[in-house]
């Protein structure tokens, strides 16, 4: 049976209704690693790991949901005087809901069955996966036209806003406007993202580290506002700046004085990782693998010593998948704290890689990797088999 048809029967099997059905993909973050919400540049691609929804229409203003991952259902009254978060899963989807009606999008009711394939906590997006699948379901039913562009403004509010996570719009945007065969070279100041073609002779391999700390909200957030008191002392030096996108490593180096050690290091990353990216995407246009590999890997320097993000598992993880034979680079890619790995692997090591790497990563940590090729998706749109 095709993926559309089971989502489709085991919709039947809970709601009534014939539904529509939608999909919004995970995302890989090749380079630009806590840039957007600094107002920078970063580099992600959209994968085929996705959040699908069979979506029906209701006569009334109740948003009902369930899980295939977790059988867990939940409803939200939109005409309710007050909607407060929950603190699980349901926020993703509520919030978005929330959000949109906030805007002016007059919602119908919706009975949504959704089902990811993204793997929770891997650095991957599925929380923004799940925000994008939920609200092109709602736009749609309620018979609004999809503007990628502002849904991925919602759903980032929503995640911000409603469920406390405040995280930059990278996530949202690439799942809502990925490319297939490219990954997306976003100005998260102006919302403008060009396409960079991935060398065929190249393949992106992503590696999940398989462990995810519990601190990593938390300490996002941390990182965020010692980005914005980085901003808020320099001021004093550069004038009237809006972001560290703002601020030359110059300017940087000349008021470090200003700034205490941690608070400079964290600069220091945000403003070489947008030099990076910049170069980065110079590279890939010229298909010039090797400095785009070069790039990566200092990257991943960049956040294990100045931003401090990563953990021992996935340090790991990346100097196993560096020293590998055909590798041009490899970074954490996510939020941090865990999560996943991506390389770039010229495309005739893949195989050997994965190999080489998963054996030698269980034997350093006994954990076995899920690792695994892809090629980018398109964004959010109707589910097609």
């Amino acid at each position: 049976m095709a993926a559309s048809e089971a989502l489709r029967a085991r919709f039947l099997d809970y709601f009534q209704g014939e539904p529509q059905l939608f999909r919004a993909p995970g995302r890989v973050n090749l380079i630009g690693e806590h840039t957007d919400y600094n107002d920078g540049f970063v580099m992600p691609a959209a994968l085929e790991y996705q959040a699908d929804a069979a979506a029906a229409r209701r006569a009334d203003r109740m948003v009902r949901i369930r899980s295939l991952n977790n059988d867990k259902f939940a409803e939200l009254d939109l005409d309710a005087d007050e909607h407060t978060p929950r603190g699980d899963w349901t926020d993703y989807a509520f919030g978005v809901a929330v959000m949109l009606e906030r805007a002016g999008k007059h919602l119908a009711g919706a009975d949504i069955l959704v089902s990811s394939s993204v793997p929770v906590g891997s650095g991957l997006s599925s929380s923004a996966a799940l925000e994008v699948v939920v609200g092109y379901a709602l736009l749609s039913l309620a018979g609004h036209d999809v503007d990628p562009v502002e849904l991925a403004k919602i759903c980032q509010q929503a995640e911000n806003d409603y469920v406390g996570m405040r995280c930059g719009i990278m996530d949202q945007f690439i799942s809502c406007n990925g490319v297939e065969g490219h990954a997306l070279m976003i100005d998260c100041r102006t919302l403008q993202g060009s396409t960079v073609p991935i060398d065929h002779k190249a393949r992106i391999v992503v590696a999940n580290s398989m462990v995810h700390h519990a601190l990593a909200d938390g300490e996002y957030n941390r990182r965020r506002q010692s980005c914005e008191e980085g901003v808020r002392l320099l001021r004093t030096a550069l004038g009237e700046i809006r972001a560290l996108r703002d601020v030359s490593f110059e300017d940087l180096e000349e008021n470090r004085d200003a700034l205490s050690d941690v608070t400079y290091r964290r600069c220091r990353h945000i403003v070489t990782e947008n030099e990076r990216v910049l170069q980065a995407a110079d590279a890939l246009q010229n298909a010039d693998l090797e400095t785009f590999g070069r790039l990566m890997n200092a990257s991943h320097a960049s956040m294990r010593d100045d931003y401090e993000i990563s953990c021992e598992e996935v340090d790991i993880l990346v100097d196993i998948a560096q020293a590998q034979k055909g590798v041009y680079g490899a970074r954490m890619t996510g939020g941090g704290f865990g999560g996943c790995v991506v390389a770039l692997v010229a495309a005739g090591d893949v195989e050997a890689f994965m190999e080489n790497v998963r054996a030698a990563y269980r034997e350093a940590t006994g954990h076995t990797s899920e690792i695994f090729a892809c090629a980018p998706k398109d964004g959010a749109g109707p589910l097609r088999d």
